[in-house]
């Protein structure tokens, strides 16, 4: 956007809330000002953090040379910024496989972009129990929809065969122990 439509698009906010203003209707002059006051503070926050995260690369030569793209394209403010106004450099199933890369564990299983269908697949943990598969497919699903939100449903992938469990052996009944004998 360059400095002369940005100063048009200034000069079109000011004109509507005063158009607002002008109608007498306060209750709507206010809403409409907090409405401007939350996307300032919305695009603000992200890209103040787009410039912390390129100073941060450019600063410290110990960073993993990921690159400043990738850096800005994990982070959630920032992609949620891009995918809005679809500016995101990714199509939807790399921003899919990104999106599931930041929960611990969880791998794509399957993407099917025409439905929107996520299937994920989850590490076993091999402690046997089974967790809060409910919390976990949601906190995936809210991690899914600020870098894809073409992704309708997220479903979790059937956990292969249960380890058996762990057999305890013991002494049939009536016998003695081989210490006391």
């Amino acid at each position: 956007m360059s400095a002369a439509t940005g100063e048009a698009a200034g000069r079109r906010v000011e004109e509507i809330l005063d158009g607002l203003a002008a109608s007498g209707d306060q209750r709507a002059v206010q809403t409409a000002e907090e409405l401007v006051r939350v996307l300032m503070d919305f695009y603000g926050a992200g890209l103040a953090r787009a410039v912390e995260l390129l100073s941060a690369q450019a600063h410290d030569p110990d960073r993993p040379a990921v690159g400043p793209l990738a850096e800005l394209l994990d982070d959630q403010l920032v992609t949620g910024l891009l995918v809005l106004h679809e500016l995101h450099p990714e199509d939807v199933t790399a921003r899919v496989e990104r999106a599931v890369r930041q929960v611990p564990g969880a791998s794509v299983a399957a993407f099917e972009a025409a439905s929107g269908r996520l299937t994920v697949r989850l590490e076993s943990t091999g402690c046997g129990c089974s967790g809060s598969s409910d919390g976990t497919r949601e906190a995936i699903a809210e991690t899914v929809a600020v870098f894809a939100p073409e992704v309708l449903s997220v479903e979790l992938a059937p956990s292969g065969p249960k380890e058996p469990a762990l057999l305890q052996i013991g002494l049939r009944p009536g016998a003695v122990p081989a210490e006391t004998r």
